[in-house]
């Protein structure tokens, strides 16, 4: 997996691009957890996240938040290539996507 920063500032929000290589036979999930809270979108690709026991798959233009104490893992749900955003935050920080009607 590549991870591209796209942020460099200290504490708060960070975020990322995440390419997941095309590979013929995609890697067991192997779920781990950390302290903070993940929001990811997928831009292209068939994402698979397992979280916790659910085994997700996720299409581009979908998303995903989560507490990351949950036991999680990403990879390619059909072995082609996969690139998705990942804001990461510090424990108790969620992000949202907010539409103001008078904008």
């Amino acid at each position: 997996m590549i991870f591209l920063p796209l942020s460099r500032r200290p504490g708060g929000v960070h975020a990322f691009k995440m390419i997941i290589p095309a590979s013929p036979k995609p890697p067991d999930p192997t779920p781990r957890t950390h302290e903070g809270v993940e929001w990811l979108y997928v831009l292209t690709g068939r994402l698979r996240l397992v979280l916790g026991h659910r085994d997700l798959t996720l299409l581009p233009g979908e998303a995903a938040e989560f507490d990351t104490s949950v036991p999680h893992w990403l990879g390619s749900a059909d072995g082609s290539a996969v690139e998705l955003l990942i804001l990461f935050g510090p424990q108790g920080l969620r992000s949202h996507i907010h539409a103001d009607p008078h904008r």
